[in-house]
């Protein structure tokens, strides 16, 4: 099987990954400024640039993982999570959230698992 690959600015890792129907991408916003809902939006945009590219969508989400440098951040960031993924449940993933120790400014770092379209 095909392992398709989407390379991103930071070295060694790429931002997409597709093998066997499966998508999976990461992303962060500390370019966005030091808060918490601005990064959260930027990161979320670019979360949906990858699915799109690597023929995926927001609707097809099956597991995602929210790191947050400060957990008492994590009601701005819900905020944030619930405008963008819309209220119909059947289009919503399993997630986790945990807190994490993140480097350079970063306050939130998403990791989507979804399923390809095709």
């Amino acid at each position: 099987m095909t392992i398709q690959r989407w390379n991103g600015d930071a070295a060694g890792r790429n931002r997409a990954v597709r093998h066997a129907g499966v998508v999976y991408t990461v992303a962060t916003a500390a370019s966005a400024g030091p808060d918490i809902k601005a990064q959260t939006r930027a990161a979320l945009q670019a979360i949906e640039k990858n699915l799109n590219e690597a023929g995926s969508d927001k609707t097809r989400m099956l597991s995602v993982q929210i790191f947050l440098a400060d957990m008492a951040q994590k009601a701005p960031m819900d905020e944030v999570w619930n405008a963008w993924i819309g209220a119909d449940w059947q289009a919503w993933p399993q997630r986790a959230c945990v807190g994490a120790p993140l480097a350079g400014g970063t306050l939130v770092e998403i990791v989507v698992k979804a399923a390809a379209k095709d």
